[in-house]
């Protein structure tokens, strides 16, 4: 296992510095901001991200993410360009040391929250998610924290129009095209490929939600079954689906999953839930329990802290400061050396 920490590049409020000084950090997961979505990442702002990286002493061998284009989900005619530049991408990352891409198939929005600044007893503030409070929003007309500096209100309906009456099965099978068009590449540079799941595992306003749950990943496998393809074992995302037995599928995922996000959160309705600490006690999931599957399963990949809380006056980006990560880092670490330290039974 190596332990990794999110950094969005030099703009990042965080400097590499800082995330070398967390015990036990071997890398920084991230990722070229400054190209369109759709277009290849060139060799030379690869290199300069990987040399910012080393000159701090921190590997780059995780990328979250290299955004999938809208036309490729939707399965436009001129899906088939952007998988050539994906896979040309994927082909640069490789040369410049990279082992895993994270990225998502979620269809217009990734992840949805209602606050960003939920207000806990003891201080701190983090993300939180109201479903009744979402379904009352008209979706052409969207206002959320975190992601509605994304499109305009005319691109945002033409989008919501475009993907009318998607469902699951085409977006599955425009995955699986997707996926097929750039398995050469990945086998040819040794990189791995690590789907999100969605966030939270529902469909939201119409549109279809494919990557949710253990049958999803048994549908993903037997359609796509090259090693490279992969998931990436959110517990946040994939645990605010209370059907989801996230100890029995960490188990269960452990050996096809190259990248874990380990964040808890604390159900407060059937569909509601805040994100907090990532201690086992301070949430509904089992982190102990999951990590000791992951290790029990056989799992070798990377991990990172996901979202933290606010704490300690930080006024960070919400889901990505400094303090609760490291801490969320610290107790991660200690659980998976104490687990993997025990005697065999």
């Amino acid at each position: 296992m190596k332990m990794t920490f999110r950094w969005y590049g030099e703009g990042d409020s965080i400097p590499l510095s800082y995330i070398k000084q967390i015990p036990g950090m071997t890398g920084v997961v991230t990722a070229v901001y400054d190209v369109p979505v759709g277009e290849v990442w060139q060799p030379e702002k690869i290199a300069r991200l990987k040399g910012l990286c080393d000159k701090a002493g921190l590997e780059m061998e995780v990328i979250e993410s290299v955004p999938v284009h809208e036309d490729i989900k939707l399965g436009l005619p001129s899906r088939d360009k952007y998988i050539k530049n994906y896979a040309e991408t994927i082909e640069n990352l490789g040369k410049a040391g990279v082992k895993c891409v994270c990225y998502n198939f979620m269809p217009v929005f990734d992840w949805l929250r209602t606050d960003l600044h939920t207000k806990a007893p003891d201080g701190s503030n983090s993300l939180s998610y109201r479903h009744e409070e979402l379904m009352r929003l008209d979706p052409h007309n969207l206002h959320l924290p975190g992601w509605d500096e994304s499109y305009t209100s005319e691109q945002l309906s033409s989008l919501l129009d475009a993907y009318g009456g998607m469902s699951h099965e085409q977006l599955f099978d425009n995955l699986v095209y997707f996926l097929n068009g750039i398995m050469p590449a990945c086998e040819h540079s040794g990189i791995k490929m690590a789907i999100h799941p969605d966030d939270p595992p529902w469909d939201m306003f119409g549109l279809p939600r494919i990557i949710t749950g253990m049958d999803s990943y048994r549908k993903l496998f037997e359609a796509v079954p090259s090693k490279c393809n992969g998931i990436t074992l959110c517990t946040g995302s994939l645990g605010a689906g209370r059907q989801n037995d996230m100890v029995a599928l960490a188990k269960a995922l452990a050996p096809r999953t190259y990248f874990a996000h380990l964040r808890q959160i604390r159900f407060e309705g059937e569909l509601d839930f805040c994100e907090c600490g990532h201690m086992t006690d301070t949430g509904s999931l089992d982190i102990y329990g999951i990590v000791r599957a992951l290790v029990e399963g056989g799992f070798d990949g990377y991990v990172r802290p996901d979202h933290g809380r606010n704490i300690w006056g930080e006024d960070g980006k919400p889901g990505y400061g400094l303090y609760d990560r490291a801490l969320g880092a610290c107790y991660l670490n200690g659980l998976f050396e104490a687990i993997e330290k025990e005697p065999k039974r």
